[in-house]
């Protein structure tokens, strides 16, 4: 219980940093939102109107502490685009991406622990290099360009899947249509982590398959898949929940052009529909919602450790 308390202090100035950075990023970024909310035939009294109706007259300085007041306050502001406080906007969207989040890393894993064992204790080479083939093809196949095909394929062609969105438009709901919208944009976030993953698992899993207490197992006359599930694959696993806890922030930067190509309704789609609107109060929200969950899913990965390998204590 200390360990978790002292981290969960240790958070707190990373965060602030963390806003602090992001708040410089986003004033640095070309352009103003009171230009574009303006249009081009503003003149320069329409341009002031709406700096102030936004309050994005004041100087940076004077924005950041307003905001960081805010959401010390449980404010995070009002959306430039939706006029709708930027707590609604987030909560509307928050249910689909942990709904795609979910099964995303549910399929990663069922997909990239197996593979990455199988390609580390199998002795035909054609496996090997099969492996290293697909992982470098999972990872070097754009996210947009592998949606797009699997829209083509599976919508167009062969009809088995919606085109996109959440729902089928006039549905009641039901978990089979949820279920086919949401298959298509996870198994293309997936693939994003199933070559890197596979890859963490294979590596780790031959360098545990040469340790001593393998060698010991064995020699006590364990069968072999007794040896790899029991002995080999736990202690294997750490350097993967390691990636998976800092992964956790990514997984929402990696959504967003997922969930463009399939109009999915989440938190990615809304980021990507601010950085263009220049909605900086949902920038700011979706940023540090980003942080917040790499800084928890950073923690969750070390509280993990103890149960994959009871030899870790955390102090």
């Amino acid at each position: 219980m200390n360990y978790v308390t002292r981290r969960l202090l240790s958070a707190i100035p990373t965060l602030f940093m963390v806003s602090l950075i992001l708040f410089g990023l986003v004033q640095l970024a070309p352009g103003s939102a009171a230009s574009l909310y303006a249009g081009p035939d503003a003149g320069p009294e329409d341009l002031a109107r709406i700096e102030k109706l936004l309050g994005v007259d004041q100087p940076p300085p004077v924005q950041y502490v307003k905001w960081l007041r805010g959401v010390l306050g449980g404010e995070w502001g009002i959306s430039f685009r939706y006029q709708q406080p930027v707590t609604e906007v987030l909560r509307s969207r928050m249910f689909y991406t942990i709904e795609l989040m979910a099964m995303a890393l549910f399929i990663a894993l069922i997909v990239a622990v197996p593979f990455g064992v199988i390609s580390a204790i199998s002795k035909r080479k054609w496996v090997k290099h099969s492996s290293s083939i697909l992982a470098m093809l999972g990872i070097s196949i754009p996210t947009f360009w592998l949606g797009i095909m699997l829209l083509l394929i599976f919508s167009v062609r062969l009809r088995w899947l919606p085109s996109g969105g959440a729902a089928t438009i006039g549905m009641d709901f039901n978990l089979k249509d949820r279920f086919l919208h949401l298959i298509g944009p996870a198994m293309v976030l997936a693939t994003l982590y199933i070559a890197g993953w596979s890859r963490y698992v294979r590596s780790s899993m031959q360098d545990v398959m040469t340790q001593d207490y393998i060698r010991t197992a064995r020699a006590k006359g364990l069968k072999e898949d007794s040896v790899i599930t029991q002995h080999a694959l736990r202690n294997s696993l750490l350097p993967l929940v390691t990636l998976i806890g800092l992964q956790g922030g990514s997984l929402i930067g990696g959504a967003m052009i997922t969930e463009v190509v399939f109009a999915w309704p989440g938190v990615g789609r809304l980021l990507a529909e601010s950085l263009t609107s220049r909605d900086y109060p949902v920038l700011m929200a979706a940023f540090m919602v980003m942080a917040v969950l790499t800084v928890a899913g950073n923690l969750l990965a070390d509280l993990t450790y103890g149960w994959v390998d009871p030899r870790i204590k955390l102090e």
